[in-house]
């Protein structure tokens, strides 16, 4: 098609207000706002003070049946994201998938495999922080080996505090049954996406994770993970929702150097003459009495880079959107295609699991066994029906 891409969004709440808002304005070049559809009548009668004579539905099948959009973007409860995306692909649209894509491997396994039927149209998914010029620079330097094979990451996550008026905003917030969980599908999916689009698949997954630790909720407020690589390669991600002070710090470590990302603003590359196996071997036994010393130093082996972009938080999602457009219009390559979607929540599942049954899980995990013990906490909320 060509034109502008009528964008219908699905679901009115506090993202899909600012999307709709982003699109009524004009800010997202080759893409409009066709309608809104949401069950709540507060919620529709909001979209149209904020946007008069835009289109309303009061559910999903009502939209995907009009002919009043050429695409949707799907900012509901995470369950239902394989759902409504699923049936908007069947209708014929283009789907642009709120993050997480879903709650568990199945069901995103369903939807990846329902749109690999549908290649004439397009299924992205919102991982906004690939725009992000920083983290598009730290995987181009990572990809192009200069600083060589990753040997350790670590993430510290901290900056998602979260009061418990937060989690009492909503029925479903923080639960397992509406929710699916808490830091790791809520806060965190963007950071588990670029850990593994930067640094991997990870092999394996030993997680310590606390439920209600300082918040009075069922799910995780805190996460501690530890992932195999093979090849001896590790990484450790942390995060919780209690930090009020918060840290967003992330280290990769090559063999050939070294980056440092403080507040996914700042990078410090660090980049090696040659291998540190190489460097340590050329320092002679009686040569390390002296750089005890500081009279032998390795400053020339090494040279260092400061990398630094502006990047504003708005812009980035609204980026997303245009490059759907652009797919859509000019075949324009996606940032993120909605497939991804399913790295994410595989590592998501795998912390959970390792945490449940306090042992190393692979990240090919058996999905069944996973959703049992999913559905054994939903019974025990007694608030919302068990998954399949």
């Amino acid at each position: 098609m060509t034109g502008e891409v009528r964008i219908g969004i699905i679901g009115y709440g506090a993202q899909g207000s600012v999307y709709a808002r982003m699109l009524a304005a004009g800010e997202i070049a080759g893409a409009s706002l066709g309608a809104v559809v949401d069950h709540e009548a507060g919620r529709r009668a909001a979209a149209e003070e904020a946007h008069p004579g835009v289109t309303l539905f009061e559910d999903y099948p009502s939209l995907l049946s009009s002919g009043a959009v050429d695409a949707v973007i799907t900012t509901i409860p995470h369950y239902l994201h394989p759902e409504v995306a699923i049936a908007a692909l069947d209708a014929g649209l283009h789907v642009l998938v709120e993050k997480p894509a879903g709650v568990y491997t199945s069901q995103v396994r369903e939807l990846n495999e329902f749109a690999s039927t549908k290649p004439e149209q397009t299924f992205a998914i919102m991982f906004n922080q690939r725009t992000n010029p920083l983290y598009r620079r730290i995987k181009e330097i990572v990809d192009a080996g200069e600083i060589g094979t990753i040997r350790r990451s670590n993430w510290i996550i901290t900056t998602w505090w979260r009061p418990q008026g937060y989690y009492e905003q909503s029925a479903w917030r923080a639960t397992w049954g509406g929710e699916g969980g808490g830091v790791l599908v809520n806060q965190a999916p963007h950071q588990l996406d670029l850990w593994q689009w930067i640094c991997g698949v990870p092999q394996s997954v030993f997680a310590k994770a606390a439920f209600g630790f300082r918040r009075d909720i069922a799910v995780e407020d805190e996460v501690t993970a530890v992932v195999d690589y093979g090849d001896g390669a590790t990484g450790v991600f942390i995060t919780a929702t209690h930090d009020l002070i918060g840290t967003d710090r992330f280290e990769i470590l090559g063999d050939k150097g070294k980056i440092v990302v403080d507040g996914s603003a700042t990078a410090t590359v660090t980049r090696l003459t040659e291998d540190e196996r190489a460097i340590s071997d050329s320092v002679a036994p009686e040569d390390v009495r002296r750089m005890f010393q500081g009279e032998l130093r390795l400053d020339e082996k090494q040279k260092t880079e400061t990398i630094t972009f502006d990047s504003a938080w708005g812009s980035q999602h609204a980026e997303v959107i245009r490059n759907f457009a652009a797919h859509i219009n000019d075949g324009e390559p996606l940032l993120a295609p909605g497939s991804d979607g399913m790295n994410g929540v595989r590592l998501a599942n795998a912390i959970h699991l390792s945490a449940w049954l306090g042992r190393e899980v692979p990240l090919d995990f058996d999905e069944s066994e996973y959703l049992a013990e999913l559905n054994a906490r939903i019974r025990d909320e007694g608030k919302f029906p068990e998954r399949s």
